[in-house]
């Protein structure tokens, strides 16, 4: 998992204030009963002294968010009396909480967002097509792909005197507008880097569109027989196809970082290594269980300031290290660093693997 977009959130200093609300309605009271859970977390807010400026603007979003009913739940960042960041959840939160704390407790909302990719849809018939972009944090843009319709899309009949010709052009018009749509498939699977293309629509205009597509891009792209951009059964094909993408990139780093730990190479295993790791701005992945460890960690206002006691923080010159949730330590630490995130599911032969990390390269001796 990509983590750049964790970014802002770090700019600013603590303490923050990390909110998982659930705002769902499902009962005849449902107002009130969603602005009760409200109220509560609002008191663990006070309880752990959180900035009023901050409770302030915590508290003029949800109220909002309640009055118009936007969402089932929602997650909020907010520090320094403003939100940093506010994300809408389409069920309620897993666990509701509210903490405050140095860093941003990032891990339920990353384990909820899960892996994102960067996708295309392309619906092809014989007139052109439509092509629908995805970037990995959600945003849309549809390209629309006229055909050529000054000549024949159809065949005439068999037995017309001129049927030859017009045969001759209905397949040079299906031709020009397969390269048509096939050109802007490649322009846009470049621009957005596309990591799944699902072409649907008519099978012939699909096989000529894939004819033009360059052998880079046609890699990655998948069929389907459905019609419509908006097909709910298109929609689950693709989910499928995600879902599936996501759990090969998991494989794959679970994979090298068994390999490379085996040869005692690029990658470190436990709390210890892994935090040294993340000092080093070695780490290219990080691996933590979907477990929500208990293990703390040592901060300081950098990104690099990470330490399993605090002593060890004040030799690297912090004056006054903050205990905070291991994961959100390292999250920091590895998103500050352009690494990336895996969470593995635990593994039923043991404890899980906790913390691990697939390096970018060896510390020297």
């Amino acid at each position: 998992m990509d983590l750049s977009f964790l970014k802002p959130l770090y700019r600013r200093p603590g303490p923050v204030a990390s909110v998982y609300a659930d705002l769902s309605r499902t009962t005849e009271d449902a107002a009130k009963a969603a602005e009760l859970r409200w109220r509560a977390l609002r008191s663990e807010l006070e309880e752990q002294d959180c900035p009023e400026d901050t409770l302030r603007a915590i508290d003029g979003t949800v109220t909002g968010e309640l009055a118009e009913r936007r969402s089932e739940g929602l997650v909020l960042f907010a520090a320094g009396g403003e939100i940093v960041h506010a994300g809408r959840l389409p069920d309620p939160p897993a666990v509701t909480q509210a903490r405050v704390g140095p860093l941003p407790h990032v891990l339920p909302w990353l384990t909820a967002r899960g892996e994102r990719f960067p996708y295309m849809v392309v619906v092809v018939d014989r007139k052109g097509g439509a092509i629908e972009c995805v970037t990995a944090e959600g945003e849309r843009e549809r390209i629309d792909v006229p055909g050529d319709e000054d000549y024949p899309i159809r065949k005439v009949k068999a037995g017309d005197w001129n049927q030859s010709r017009f045969q001759r052009s209905a397949e040079e018009t299906w031709k020009a507008n397969a390269k048509k749509v096939g050109r802007e498939v490649d322009r846009a699977a470049r621009r957005v880097h596309a990591e799944v293309i699902m072409i649907a629509g008519d099978v012939r205009a699909r096989n000529a569109v894939l004819e033009e597509i360059s052998e880079g891009v046609r890699e990655y792209t998948v069929e389907s027989d459905r019609h419509e951009i908006g097909d709910p059964e298109l929609q689950s094909e693709l989910s499928r196809v995600l879902d599936l993408k996501c759990a090969e990139r998991v494989f794959a780093v679970a994979e090298r970082f068994e390999r490379e730990l085996a040869r005692g190479e690029r990658a470190v295993a436990g709390l210890p290594a892994t935090v040294e790791a993340a000092r080093n701005g070695q780490i290219e992945a990080l691996l933590l269980d979907d477990a929500d460890s208990p293990a703390r960690l040592w901060v300081g206002p950098e990104p690099d300031q990470i330490a399993t006691d605090p002593e060890e923080l004040r030799r690297y010159g912090v004056d006054d290290p903050r205990e905070e949730r291991a994961d959100a330590a390292l999250i920091r630490a590895v998103a500050c660093t352009d690494g990336g995130l895996v969470i593995v599911p635990p593994r039923d032969s043991d404890a899980g693997l906790g913390f691990g990390a697939v390096l970018r390269f060896t510390a020297t001796p």
